[in-house]
């Protein structure tokens, strides 16, 4: 039997605000205004839809940037991330005009509970007939805290133990309506079986949450888990528990490096790392010719601004700068005072080579706010289709996460005449594969207690591994 040929995934990377991640995109001629409403997202989706993209996934925080000088006039003013909804109930209006678009969205696990996430996405799930993701995050700053209540954010590694003890919670809610639970006979007067829904009852070290849970199962079991984890305790988390990954990969080297290490990580868990995909996040700029597209890429570039960087390079480090000279070296005191994400800090460090980067070195080096803050594939519609056939044949990736220079333009033009290239080449599907989001990601259906002894393998594995 003829093996499929392997293909790449597609994802479309959202902010459920009045910019994509690159904030200098609401200031793109072409970008529509309209993002406070419905319409707004659903022609992105129909977009993403005919494009054959496997999931709309949406980022999120839970406060505006307002570590850089302790304020938020500058974010307002140019509307740096300023605006965020809910991405939950912004998927609920995509999915009334999809039918097969996967659907993600970013929940936190510091801040919710783990009852409230396990009800909210199985709702999702349900009303998208199996198109639900979530992105499991354990936010990094003290705004965030701020305004759930708390002076500060807990500690780094600690967030990850509080986040492991989230998911087993989450996880078994979801698994106490078991297979073929509900029943509906109308006749015998049997809703459900009794012994097929079980009651929790968790008690941990963060979180204690009874149930009985009150959603039964969807058509795929369970919403997909998304996970971004790239420092050392992250990619722990990540390999433990996501079913995709998302990552920033900022050239093809590094890429093969760092995907091929990831893998390792995931087998070491006991998990078979093909069977876990690994997406990097992109800008895509398009044109007829390479020529058209270095001149779209030029405009859309020149867009940023740096109050976009300062703040958003506070944000992430939960850390602010403000005041201090640009060019001087930040002492050791205060990188390790950083406690947001130390993965972009620890990029930073190593692609500057200097222990203590400046301020200005983290504005260069990490391009926070900049297209070139992530990997940028610019020209006609083969050299495209080439540097991301490349990426994905190579070893660099099982897959793109693309966000947008503007919207919904970006996608159009990429569907358009990126989309067709790829699928003429074999590396991209034509048509979907099914109706749920892991029929068309090719995840297994997770049957009930699957996740707890996969846990418990990977358990007994590391267990041997340290007493060999």
């Amino acid at each position: 039997m003829q093996q499929k040929k392997r293909q790449m995934s597609l994802i479309g990377f959202l902010q459920a605000q009045n910019c994509s991640t690159y904030p200098g995109s609401w200031r793109h001629a072409a970008t529509a205004t309209d993002f406070l409403t419905p319409e707004y997202y659903q022609r992105i989706a129909r977009v993403l839809e005919e494009g054959k993209f496997h999931m709309a996934f949406f980022d999120d925080r839970l406060a505006m940037p307002d570590i850089y000088s302790g304020d938020h006039t500058d974010t307002v003013k140019h509307g740096i991330r300023a605006v965020k909804m809910d991405p939950v109930v912004v998927l609920s209006a995509m999915a009334a005009v999809t039918t097969k678009l996967g659907l993600g969205a970013t929940y936190s696990t510091t801040y919710y509970e783990p009852y409230h996430v396990a009800r909210t996405f199985a709702t999702l799930d349900l009303m998208t007939k199996g198109r639900a993701a979530w992105n499991v995050v354990t936010s990094l700053n003290d705004s965030e805290a701020a305004n759930f209540g708390s002076s500060k954010h807990l500690e780094h590694d600690q967030r990850y133990e509080r986040a492991d003890e989230f998911l087993e919670a989450t996880l078994g809610h979801w698994d106490t309506w078991q297979e073929e639970a509900l029943v509906i006979d109308k006749r015998k007067g049997l809703f459900a079986h009794p012994e097929k829904v079980k009651r929790l009852d968790h008690r941990g070290a963060y979180f204690s949450s009874r149930g009985p849970f009150t959603v039964p199962r969807s058509p795929q079991g369970q919403p997909v888990l998304i996970q971004a984890g790239q420092s050392g305790r992250g990619k722990a988390f990540a390999a433990r528990w996501a079913e995709f990954i998302f990552v920033v990969y900022p050239n093809l080297d590094m890429a093969k490096k760092q995907y091929a290490e990831m893998k390792s990580v995931i087998a070491s868990e006991g998990r078979d790392p093909d069977k876990v995909q690994i997406a990097t996040a992109c800008y895509v700029v398009v044109g007829e010719t390479d020529e058209i597209a270095r001149r779209k890429m030029a405009y859309a570039d020149a867009l940023a601004k740096d109050e976009d960087a300062l703040a958003l390079i506070c944000e992430v480090l939960n850390h602010d700068f403000a005041g201090r000279d640009i060019d001087e070296p930040i002492n050791d005191e205060d990188m390790k005072a950083v406690s947001g994400w130390r993965a972009f800090r620890d990029r930073v460090v190593m692609l500057s080579g200097k222990a203590n980067p400046s301020v200005r070195d983290f504005i260069d080096f990490s391009k926070r706010a900049r297209l070139n803050e992530f990997n940028v594939f610019v020209g006609s519609p083969i050299t495209v289709a080439d540097e991301m056939e490349k990426w994905f044949v190579e070893g660099g990736c099982d897959g793109f996460v693309i966000s947008p220079t503007h919207t919904p333009g970006s996608y159009e033009d990429f569907v358009r005449m990126v989309v067709p290239e790829l699928q003429r080449r074999g590396v991209f599907r034509k048509d979907y594969q099914g109706d749920t989001l892991r029929e068309n990601l090719g995840l297994a259906y997770p049957e009930s207690g699957d996740w707890l002894r996969d846990q418990q393998a990977a358990a007994q594995l590391r267990e041997a591994a340290e007493t060999a």
